[in-house]
Order: C-alpha cells, then sequence, then structure tokens
C-alpha cells in the first residue's frame, strides 16, 4: 500500500527505545481534595522497529500515559522512572529525547491559509534549514506526500482536506526531519474504516523504517488490530496486558476467558477490562506484574534499522550526501516572519476588511464631527471625538486579538513542542508582522478623519497626533494578546471591554481631572487613555496654537483661545513627549507580560 522505498529516502535517523518502569501519577480532585490516582504503578517497554497501541476504556489512562512519556504535560505528581536509549543501550537526557521525538495530537492542527505543498515546505525550512537547495527540498518533500498519498492535494488549501488528509498532512509534516519516536493520540479519530485502515498501515511502514511508534487507540477493528506489533492495554491505571496481538487470545483463554470464535479480540479485550464479564482485572494485572516477558512476540521482523548517526543526511539527486545541521532561530525568525505576512495577507477579513472598516469610519466620524478642529465654539465636541477615536481604535485593535489568538494556541502548543522553533522567535516574528499592519489601520483612519475634521492643516501636528493614534493600537492589540493568552475568547471579550470601559472613566474627559475625588484622580495614572487624549489635545492645542476662528453667530467664544481650554481640562501645555514615553512603556509592558501569561500558559495546558 506504502512505498517502503520511498520511506527510506528520508534523512537518517537513530533508534530510541522507551522503558518506564513503576509510574506512579496521581492528581488532586478539587480545591485541597484528596489525590486521585490515575497510573498505579505501571511498567513498559516500547522498542524501536514496533508499531505500539496504548488501548483501555475511557478514563484507563492512556492520553495520561501518553502524554507522561512525550512530556507534553510535565506533572508534579509522577513518580517512577523513564529511561530512553538508543540502540547501542546508552542512556539519553530529557533535552536530547525531546529533540528526537514528535507528538501528533488528536485535533489535527493545521494553518488553513496555506497549499499542502507550502505547509510542507514551510516545516522543511524550519526544520532542515539552508543545508539543502530548494531543489532537494522539494524532492524530499514529494517523496513524503507520495509516500502518504497526498500528492494529489499538494496544491489544495489544508482547510479543504478531508479529515484522513489532514490526518495524514499533521503526520507529514513531521517527518520532514524522520523523527526516530512518533507518539499519536488517537490517529483513526474522526476517520471511516478505510481512511483508519490507510493510516495505521502507513504507520506499520514507519515503524518499519526503524522508528519507534506509539499511539493511544479505543477499540479498533479486527484487520487494523492486527497490524499492530506491540499492545499495552490499560484499565483503572493498571497494565491488563503487554504483548503481541496474535497472543491475545492465547493470554485470555490461559485465565479462562475463552473469545468467542469470529469475534473482535480488541473487542473482547475492552469487554473484558469493563467487567462485562466478570471482574477480573485484579488478576489480569497481577499476571502482568509476573510474566510480562512471556506475552511479548519474538522479534523476527527484517527491519531496516537506520545507523546510529545523530547527523541526519539526505542524497541530492543521488550524488551527493549533505550533512543537515538544525537552522538558527534567526533563520526561524525569517521563515516565520514571512509565514506571517502571508496569513496576513490572505486573510481578507483581517487586513482588507478592517482597512475599507477604517476609511468608512474615518469618513463617518470626520463629517459627524465636521470644521470641529478649527472653530472655537466647537472645541467641546472636538474633545469628544479625540476621545471616541482612541476609544475606537482601541477596540478595533483589541478584539481581533481577543478573539483571535486563543485559536492559534493549538498550533503554536504544537509547533513549538515539536521542535519547530523556540516561543520567543515566535513571538518576535508575530509582533513585528502585526507591527504594520496597525499603523496601516490607524494612518487609514486618521487621515480620513484628521482632516475632515478640520484639524490643524500642519504636517507637524498631523504627524504628532498619528504617533499618539498608533501607540494606541499597538498598547490595545498587545492588551488583547494579554487576554487571549490568559482567557477564553468569550471571558477575554468581556473583560477586555470593562476594562476599556475603565480606562475611558479616568481619561479625564467625561469626568474632569479637577471635577475627580483626590483618591479616585490617582487612578487615572493607571489609564493608558488618559495618555491617549492628552496627546491628542497637546497635538493640536498646545505648543502656543493661534487662536481659533469663531462664526459671527456666537456673541461670546470661550474656549477661542486654546490656553484656555487646556486649563478647564487640567491638560498644561508641554506633556506631548510625557505622553509620548508613558504610551510606549504600557507598549513594552503589555507586551513583555503577555509573552510571560503565553510561555507559562504553553507550560501548564
Amino acid at each position: 500500500m506504502y512505498n517502503r522505498a520511498v520511506l527510506l529516502n528520508l534523512p537518517k535517523s537513530q533508534s530510541i527505545d522507551i522503558e518506564f518502569t513503576d509510574l506512579v501519577y496521581s492528581i488532586q480532585c478539587g480545591f485541597r481534595g484528596p489525590n486521585k490516582d490515575i497510573l498505579k504503578e505501571i511498567s513498559g517497554t516500547f522498542k524501536c522497529g514496533d508499531m505500539t497501541a496504548i488501548m483501555g476504556p475511557s478514563g484507563a489512562g492512556k492520553s495520561s500515559l501518553l502524554n507522561l512519556l512525550t512530556g507534553f504535560h510535565r506533572e508534579k505528581n509522577l513518580k517512577g522512572t523513564i529511561k530512553y536509549s538508543n540502540s547501542k543501550g546508552n542512556r539519553q537526557t530529557w533535552d536530547e529525547y525531546r529533540k528526537q521525538s514528535c507528538y501528533i495530537l488528536q485535533d489535527d492542527q493545521l494553518h488553513g491559509l496555506f497549499t499542502v505543498n507550502e505547509a510542507m515546505a514551510i516545516s522543511t525550512d524550519l526544520k532542515l534549514g539552508v543545508s539543502l537547495n530548494r531543489k532537494a527540498k522539494q524532492m524530499l518533500i514529494d517523496d513524503i506526500l507520495e509516500t502518504l498519498d497526498l500528492t494529489k492535494s499538494k496544491d489544495t488549501r489544508c482547510d479543504k482536506l478531508s479529515g484522513g488528509q489532514k490526518k495524514r498532512l499533521s503526520i507529514a509534516l513531521e517527518l520532514v526531519d524522520n523523527p526516530p519516536v512518533m507518539f499519536l493520540d488517537e490517529p483513526t479519530s474522526g476517520l471511516d474504516s478505510s481512511s483508519s485502515l490507510q493510516c495505521i498501515a502507513m504507520l506499520q511502514c514507519l515503524a518499519r523504517g526503524g522508528r519507534t511508534i506509539i499511539c493511544t487507540i479505543h477499540q479498533p477493528s479486527a484487520a487494523i488490530y492486527e497490524m499492530f506489533d506491540h499492545v499495552y492495554l490499560l484499565a483503572e491505571g493498571r497494565c491488563m496486558y503487554e504483548g503481541s496481538p496474535m497472543k491475545t487470545v492465547e493470554y485470555f483463554s490461559s485465565l479462562g476467558l475463552c473469545c468467542p470464535k469470529y469475534h473482535n479480540p480488541a473487542d473482547y479485550m475492552i469487554e473484558v477490562v469493563t467487567k462485562e464479564h466478570g471482574d477480573f482485572n485484579d488478576q489480569l494485572a497481577a499476571v502482568m506484574e509476573n510474566d510480562r516477558s512471556i506475552w511479548r512476540a519474538a522479534d523476527n521482523k527484517t527491519l531496516s534499522i537506520l545507523d546510529n548517526n545523530i547527523n541526519r543526511r539526505y542524497s541530492d539527486e543521488g550524488k551527493t550526501t549533505v550533512l543537515i545541521n538544525t537552522p538558527s532561530e534567526v533563520t526561524r525568525f525569517w521563515i516565520l516572519l514571512n509565514r506571517c505576512f502571508v496569513q496576513l495577507y490572505r486573510d481578507w477579513t483581517v487586513t482588507h476588511l478592517k482597512v475599507i472598516v477604517h476609511f468608512l469610519v474615518g469618513v463617518l466620524l470626520g463629517l459627524l464631527f465636521e470644521n470641529a478642529g478649527a472653530e472655537g465654539s466647537k472645541s467641546v465636541n472636538n474633545i469628544g471625538f479625540y476621545l471616541v477615536s482612541v476609544v475606537y481604535l482601541c477596540y478595533t485593535s483589541m478584539m481581533p486579538a481577543v478573539l483571535k489568538f486563543p485559536l492559534e494556541l493549538a498550533v503554536l502548543k504544537k509547533e513549538q513542542f515539536n521542535n519547530w522553533y523556540k516561543l520567543k522567535t515566535y513571538y518576535v516574528a508575530l509582533l513585528i508582522a502585526n507591527l504594520p499592519v496597525q499603523f496601516l489601520f490607524a494612518i487609514v483612519y486618521t487621515s480620513v478623519s484628521y482632516f475632515l475634521s478640520n484639524q490643524p492643516l500642519d504636517w507637524n501636528r498631523f504627524l504628532m497626533f498619528l504617533a499618539i493614534s498608533i501607540l494606541t493600537t499597538f498598547i490595545a492589540e498587545s492588551q488583547g494578546l494579554l487576554l487571549g493568552t490568559l482567557l477564553s475568547p468569550v471571558n477575554g471579550t468581556f473583560f477586555g471591554a470593562i476594562t476599556t470601559c475603565a480606562y475611558l472613566v479616568f481619561a479625564g474627559f467625561l469626568i474632569l481631572f479637577n471635577h475627580m475625588p483626590r483618591y479616585l484622580y490617582y487612578c487615572s495614572y493607571f489609564s493608558y487613555l488618559r495618555y491617549a487624549l492628552d496627546g491628542l489635545v497637546q497635538a493640536t492645542y498646545g505648543f502656543n496654537r493661534e487662536k481659533l476662528n469663531c462664526s459671527s453667530e456666537n456673541i461670546y467664544c470661550h474656549y477661542r483661545i486654546p490656553e484656555v481650554l487646556l486649563n478647564e481640562l487640567a491638560m498644561s501645555n508641554g506633556k506631548y513627549w510625557l505622553d509620548i514615553t508613558v504610551l510606549v512603556v504600557n507598549f513594552v509592558f503589555f507586551r513583555t507580560i503577555a509573552y510571560c501569561t503565553l510561555k507559562k500558559k504553553l507550560s501548564t495546558t
């Protein structure tokens, strides 16, 4: 079904065995409640060249065991030992092992805006660096796609793929650097019987190449069950069977549990451990503790074990052997930056639509506050225009980050865990890619609304006004990113709206600073909208602006002199650069805290 020769053209890797002894894992039930044991002194060995299935009913501890072996969840309440060793028996450290393993989650986390070939190209660039030229990388991609039957979907966008195609693509993305250990959580979940059979057959072929393939599976068909080399059955956190699937019936028969003829052995195992035929779990666990090695199949497979050389190699056009070095984080930064730009360009709801909306809102508010910037009688309305502007820029920058970033967390978690890049590399690339976009949004809105509302036609004042608007969007997006890493989209949206309202109250216009109680006035220093509004006022009314015009209909024009307005608002002249400094500090603060919370979230989820 799958071309084994093609598989062996992948870059070479070493073989790794995994052995765990007396694993005990518990979780705390509720706040300060008792601990509940999920895994109870289980032991086992998963060898290279084997495709191992971790089976069991729901709640048996399959996913917990997988997460512990991969390190996807680093748990404190874990006892026992886990050893990783290569084919020569040399122990490996945790860091060495982590760089050579990958974890393919049950949910296929893919970037939907890229085609299959583009996604593979990005994975290749991030993992193999510049040691290979583009032609050699494309040869490797074509081999992997052919192996996984994805050649016909090469130019299809990821969000248009079927469930089986997405599953195979998730595996293909990790095969680029040929990891010796592959973990898969429910690889057949959501697939039909034909797609499930193809998926397991492909994993079996990968295992024959000398890899250690470990996957959880709930209740496979008889055909799929027989394709596994090794079965590890869990129930109630204990090992009920470990060995060859071909010996399952014999094992249970030796205990007086005879599997009916033409009955799926996998189904019968689950029936037994779920006590449909009586409670034999204590007996099964005891037998495994004493006679585990008897039921493991003899290793009579002819494996093409790849040589024990950690330097991965790939033959360029069959002529030259090239050493593959892991790319530097600087190289990965440029790859991720390019990926971010492509995503922003292709997601029309994020860029194209928002540019149009900012233009239309700028026209609307500019016409609504027509001539407010030039007439002294409309000065109060003009301050209202400034406040509306900063609030609009704040909401339109913060809310998309709150709603969208949690959707990226799953992809980020997978790629960062599987050694595609470091978190700081991704974070800096995301920051730099988003800055020009936010700059564009601010300049589109500000350019239209500024001139339609007849603000001072002075380039210096316009640029000062624009600088405040840009910093406001930067800070708001950073705050949205922080909320997106801390809260769910629903809670983040609610909390973001509440905090913006609090900032708005202390901005200095709805309630003048002179009218605030003294103990609440000091709270205004924590509102970045205060500095944004003050900066806009200083840009247009400060720096010794001349007297404003007043229509002949007004007998008395109180705010014709800009100094009078500044004194009334308690915004004394000359604080513009202080406002800029405080806004920059806010931007750096929110970005730094967002990085820390993101790092913590990825380490705990």
